[in-house]
């Protein structure tokens, strides 16, 4: 094994904000983590321990906010493990840390299934090069710049009640974080027949798994499934996924047709691929026609979005707490009266219909 800088022997742990609990099965492994993640003062390893029951003791009577998670572990596995760690601690995000968990692999789409924040290979327990650490950091980091001090939504007007839609559904956003995945095949399952409108779809995923998410999604619905690029046609029935380097945006061209272009930028609040901007977009292009649903996630992209939506004569669904991994990007909504309905996946398609249909 590489050499790796010891732990200093004096740091100051105000600078370490993110408390990390590692859980792997080889003492090695865990050690090189810690030494790891000691020498970014963004990082502190409180806990360390080579089981998932260990894990979730520890969870019941402390508060982390990222657990690295082993898949192979001894007694519980690691992915079965992982929706009891996620409901024992809500807010903390879990990133799955293992040799045998490839991108794109059945395991890896499970995981982030299942409420995975990100998926990251481990080298052998010999192999720990020098590009590994700064690796791990630089993805750790990717997923914690919402630590960041985020602005403040702007204080808008409260918006009136929602008033029954009033226009003709033309485009449905859907936008969904933490356990989204699991959520979205429940919503797809409760589509009984195509609403004739295009569906755009940010998830908040790393860019290296949008093809495989997209595959996956494919296989819970009979409608198309794509990766959004730029210059598509808005087509009925297509859903078009954000690639995770990229946010949805629509421009409308002659003749009335709308296509997307893709936006590179974060939004002020961090994320990439983010819910606001396609929702925004959905407002200025579609007006009332537009609708958003708001699925599980942590932290509130979408509630900026879809106070325009609202603004512009649309309408807002969100998942509710009781069905939701982590009741944030819905409940933020929610929270800003911004939505007409709160319900579980598996009702929001027919919910959907319905409205679309009276308006119509």
């Amino acid at each position: 094994m590489n050499a790796i800088m010891p732990i200093p022997s004096s740091r100051s742990s105000e600078r370490r904000t993110v408390r990390t609990l590692v859980v792997d099965d080889s003492v090695v492994v865990r050690t090189v983590i810690e030494r790891i993640l000691h020498g970014d003062p963004g990082y502190n390893v409180v806990h360390k321990t080579n089981s998932a029951e260990h894990a979730l003791g520890y969870l019941a009577e402390n508060v982390v906010d990222l657990v690295l998670l082993d898949i192979e572990l001894p007694g519980q596995s690691g992915l079965a493990a992982l929706p009891q760690i996620l409901r024992a601690n809500p807010a903390v995000k879990v990133a799955i840390l293992s040799g045998r968990c490839e991108e794109g692999s059945a395991a890896a789409i499970e995981a982030l299934a299942l409420g995975a924040s990100d998926i990251v290979s481990k080298p052998g327990s010999g192999s720990f090069g020098e590009q590994f650490p700064q690796a791990l950091i630089d993805r750790l980091n990717r997923l914690f710049g919402d630590r960041l001090a985020a602005p403040p939504l702007p204080r808008l007007p409260t918006p009136p009640s929602v008033d029954p839609a009033t226009a003709p559904l033309a485009c449905i956003g859907i936008g969904a974080s933490t356990g989204g995945i699991h959520a979205l095949g429940q919503l797809f399952q409760g589509l009984a027949a195509p609403l004739g409108v295009p569906l755009l779809l940010t998830q908040h995923l790393p860019a290296s798994f949008t093809v495989y998410f997209a595959q996956q999604l494919s296989r819970m619905t009979s409608l198309r499934v794509k990766v959004a690029e730029t210059g598509d046609l808005l087509t009925p029935d297509i859903v078009y996924v954000a690639p995770g380097d990229a946010n949805i945006q629509l421009r409308r061209g002659l003749h009335g047709r709308v296509t997307i272009l893709l936006n590179p930028e974060r939004t002020p609040a961090g994320n990439l691929p983010g819910v606001d901007p396609m929702f925004a977009s959905m407002a200025e292009v579609y007006g009332a026609g537009a609708a958003g649903i708001v699925l599980t996630g942590m932290g509130r992209d979408g509630t900026l979005g879809a106070r325009e939506i609202v603004a512009a004569g649309g309408w807002i669904v969100a998942q509710d707490e009781a069905s939701s991994v982590v009741w944030g990007m819905p409940g933020s909504v929610a929270g800003a009266g911004l939505t007409c309905a709160v319900m579980e996946p598996l009702a929001i398609m027919n919910f959907v219909a319905r409205r679309g249909k009276i308006a119509a």
